[in-house]
């Protein structure tokens, strides 16, 4: 291990409720579990964090869990040196008195901004592009996690397929859909709800927060709700490991942002996947991006129910009801289809291994 690359520093602002700082953590715990680092995760906002990591206590300032020491980041802080490698999140912009620390250490620190995800082409062009920092003795280098070998990869611990592998194997058998439900508030579930009432027998849990809002809309009382052949279940909110055997054990997982997104994917089963809102539309095209490439080697039937089915949910045409039911009928070829896609990707270096090996190439 080179001793430059030890420490760790994390910096994380909550934008998404739980997109960004979902992936914060998981990259910490990782980096801790798997490669021996010592990191400090800088959050803003640590009741984000702790439905996520029920071990979290949001009034301490200062914390180790799982391995990780949390800092509640509140304003200006004060550091006696800067990590070996620091990664802004998401552009979050680093206190000016840490920013000093870091132009004062020898040797400089691995500046990392770790961007968004998207399947766009420009993100491998620019992923490991380096800026100059304007004033300070510093370069910052940034890092986009990727669907192409040329990119940062993603989020994935070693054992992951293997554990998803394992609790699949173990599933009874069923005659009825299970279906997972996270969403933004703007999605339009009571399209879906119309849809599932007349579907074949399914079950949908949906967690609290904006999913569960968004339902209410639709149906009388806060549920459970038998709707047509579909019931209706609320769950609780669930930390990161528990819903990730969620999107294992569903047939069908709608998703949003980032971290749930990626976490579908890793589950081998047909998702849904409703992108964040940006102006001017700019989220339709990060969309259309990735369903090229996702859809890239299905069968026709089985790109054109995806492709129909997650322009559906992001409010385009065609109609939810006609997308989903194809969708639906395709569902086990597209599963095959995921399975295979989730596969490929795992040949790849994953995103915590890629920024050790980019930094290491930095020092």
């Amino acid at each position: 291990m080179a001793a430059m690359q030890l420490h760790w520093d994390i910096f994380c602002r909550v934008i998404d409720n739980y997109g960004d700082i979902g992936i914060c953590w998981r990259l910490a715990r990782q980096l801790v579990a798997e490669h021996g680092r010592q990191v400090r995760l800088w959050v803003d906002d640590l009741s984000s964090l702790r439905p996520l990591c029920p071990a979290i206590e949001p009034a301490l300032a200062r914390q180790s869990v799982q391995g990780v020491e949390v800092r509640h980041w509140a304003g200006d802080i004060s550091v006696e040196r800067s990590a070996d490698v620091v990664i802004e999140s998401f552009a979050c912009d680093l206190p000016a008195s840490y920013l000093a620390a870091m132009a004062e250490a020898k040797p400089k620190p691995c500046w990392i901004n770790l961007e968004y995800l998207t399947a766009e082409s420009w993100a491998a062009d620019c992923h490991g592009m380096a800026s100059p920092h304007p004033t300070l003795p510093l370069t910052k280098y940034f890092f986009f996690p990727g669907f192409a070998a040329n990119t940062g990869g993603l989020l994935r611990e070693t054992n992951l397929l293997t554990e998803r592998d394992r609790y699949q194997a173990q599933l009874p058998a069923r005659d009825h859909l299970e279906i997972s439900l996270f969403c933004y508030d703007t999605a339009p579930v009571g399209e879906l709800l119309a849809a599932l009432k007349t579907a074949q027998p399914s079950i949908v849990h949906v967690p609290p927060g904006k999913p569960l809002a968004a339902v209410m809309r639709h149906l009388p009382g806060t549920g459970p709700w038998q709707h047509g052949h579909t019931k209706i279940e609320p769950i609780p909110f669930m930390p990161l490991d528990e819903y990730d055997r969620l999107l294992w054990r569903s047939d069908i997982n709608f998703v949003r942002g980032e971290d749930s997104f990626v976490r579908a994917q890793w589950a081998g089963k047909p998702f849904v996947w409703q992108i964040y809102q940006q102006d001017e539309d700019a989220h339709l095209v990060k969309l259309s991006a990735f369903l090229e490439r996702y859809c890239a080697a299905m069968d026709e039937s089985s790109a054109q129910a995806t492709k129909e089915m997650f322009t559906a949910w992001n409010g385009g045409e065609p109609d939810l009801a006609s997308a989903f039911q194809r969708f639906a009928e395709n569902r086990r070829a597209i599963a095959d289809a995921n399975r295979a896609w989730c596969g490929d990707l795992a040949s790849r270096d994953d995103l915590a291994s890629a920024l050790i090996n980019f930094c290491a190439s930095k020092v």
